[in-house]
């Protein structure tokens, strides 16, 4: 025995129907610029954005344990040698591999682009090369030979109006005996 169970109006626009899927919003954004493989949006039609210098390399730090994460975290953070003590560091090529390998350990790390504000290091200034905390990199140059020091030196001496020992005593001598 078949019987049908008729529905009022009111239960019939109750009735919700469930969509599977992902929402298409393509017709939201019409004024994207394609770059390679990545859509960007500016905010405004006319917005253009500064010319950025990417950086040669990236100072990594590891700023939470190694412990706890799964193993492919932790075969990332070996191969950087970063497994050791959270203080170490390590300088990376950007490169889209490396990129990709940080990008997967980014809750773990801190990634600090490499400056240098006074010029590239070259193979005689690995000595004298400093690397910060914030990614500068410290070159100190050789000033020279013993001899161009001398002779500057020499000319400093025989200047006419510099400020020598006696001179100096001689004026705060003066000016503690008469300061007003």
């Amino acid at each position: 025995m078949n019987t049908f169970k008729l529905l009022s109006p009111l239960q019939l626009g109750l009735a919700a129907t469930r969509s599977y899927g992902k929402h298409n919003k393509k017709f939201l954004y019409k004024d994207g610029k394609k770059y390679e493989s990545i859509i960007y949006y500016p905010r405004t039609a006319d917005q253009q954005d500064p010319p950025v210098e990417p950086a040669k390399l990236f100072r990594v730090q590891r700023i939470k344990p190694v412990k706890g994460n799964p193993y492919w975290e932790k075969r990332i953070l070996k191969d950087l040698g970063l497994d050791g003590k959270q203080s170490d560091f390590t300088v990376v090529k950007n490169i889209p591999e490396n990129n990709a390998r940080l990008w997967k350990i980014k809750h773990l790390i801190k990634v600090s682009p490499v400056t240098y504000p006074y010029g590239e290091p070259t193979a005689d200034d690995v000595k004298h090369t400093i690397l910060k905390e914030n990614g500068e990199c410290l070159v100190t140059k050789d000033i020279g030979p013993v001899e161009l020091r001398y002779g500057a030196r020499d000319q400093f001496d025989q200047h006419s109006k510099r400020l020598d020992t006696d001179l100096l005593k001689k004026d705060a001598r003066l000016k503690w005996l008469n300061p007003w």
